[in-house]
């Protein structure tokens, strides 16, 4: 259903934290014209843990208006409380989304059955399809393999994708044993995306693609079209910032990025996230630099 490279958006704030529309409408239009496959707004990378409902799903429908159906936008949803995740899921929906990314709980530390029963919960009231968000560094809750192809199996019409954070690449044949290439396996992890893509990956949820949207198209274009040498090109030019981004707590290295490849894109971040240190802005600077970007 989706495939090649899609940014999971920052949200641009000022110094006080207030969302500035005309700066996410910006670049939302930009990364349309860099070749992004669809948009991600309200994930991890958009800061979603510091918005309120409101806040959140109106993001979400300016992400769609000024995307006015040229690509999907799959809107960022989850939540450790099913019952909240269920009126996500339709907040979305109603926010004009085309599809919803949902981490499993969060927090709580559920069971692989507990992970099960909160996705079969949502199975029936969802108005959307869901990529399930696979981050356990973040979420502590992983869904094992085994997990994954039962919650797909049983609503397969529901459960279209996953973005696979794990940092496991064998999961990815392990899936497509199981629920064969039409179930859509995304790259979590921009420096995993090589080898993603080539064990039967269709294209990443991206952080580097936010900086650097024409490359990680053409990157994903490559792979898409077999030429794994083109790939490895752009790969390695796009390595050193891949990395560079997680050098400090993120999206502050990101937004930084965003910064010197977009003069005067907003600085603001809402506590708990700050703005990187000396160190990080350094690596950032560096991998920009490889990237002739």
């Amino acid at each position: 259903m989706f495939s090649g490279s899609i940014p999971a958006l920052v949200t641009p704030f000022d110094a006080h934290g207030e969302f500035i529309e005309s700066a996410y409408r910006d670049l939302v239009e930009w990364q349309i014209a860099e070749g992004s496959a669809a948009l991600v707004p309200c994930g991890t990378t958009g800061e979603a843990a510091t918005l309120t409902k409101d806040e959140q799903f109106a993001i979400v429908k300016v992400c769609v208006d000024q995307a006015k159906g040229r690509v999907p936008v799959i809107a960022g949803a989850g939540s450790n409380d099913t019952r909240v995740a269920a009126a996500n899921l339709i907040a979305a929906k109603e926010a004009g989304a085309d599809a919803a990314l949902m981490v499993p709980p969060y927090y709580n530390r559920p069971s692989q059955e507990g992970i099960y029963q909160h996705f079969a919960a949502l199975a029936p009231q969802s108005p959307l399809p869901i990529v399930l968000y696979n981050v356990p560094a973040r979420t502590v809750t992983d869904i094992q393999p085994e997990t994954l192809i039962r919650i797909v199996s049983d609503f397969p019409e529901l459960f279209v994708a996953v973005k696979d954070a794990s940092g496991v690449l064998q999961r990815v044949s392990q899936h497509r044993a199981a629920l064969g290439d039409g179930f859509c396996q995304l790259s979590g992890n921009d420096d995993l995306a090589l080898g993603y893509n080539a064990t039967g990956g269709v294209g990443c949820i991206s952080v580097t693609a936010n900086v650097a949207p024409r490359l990680c198209a053409d990157f994903q274009a490559a792979c898409a079209a077999g030429d794994y040498a083109k790939a490895l090109e752009l790969n390695d030019r796009l390595f050193a910032l891949h990395v560079a981004l997680f050098t400090d707590a993120s999206p502050g290295p990101v937004k930084y990025a965003m910064t010197k490849v977009r003069p005067g894109f907003p600085e603001g971040l809402r506590l708990p996230m700050t703005w990187p240190g000396e160190a990080a802005r350094k690596a950032v600077d560096a991998g920009l630099a490889r990237a002739g970007l």
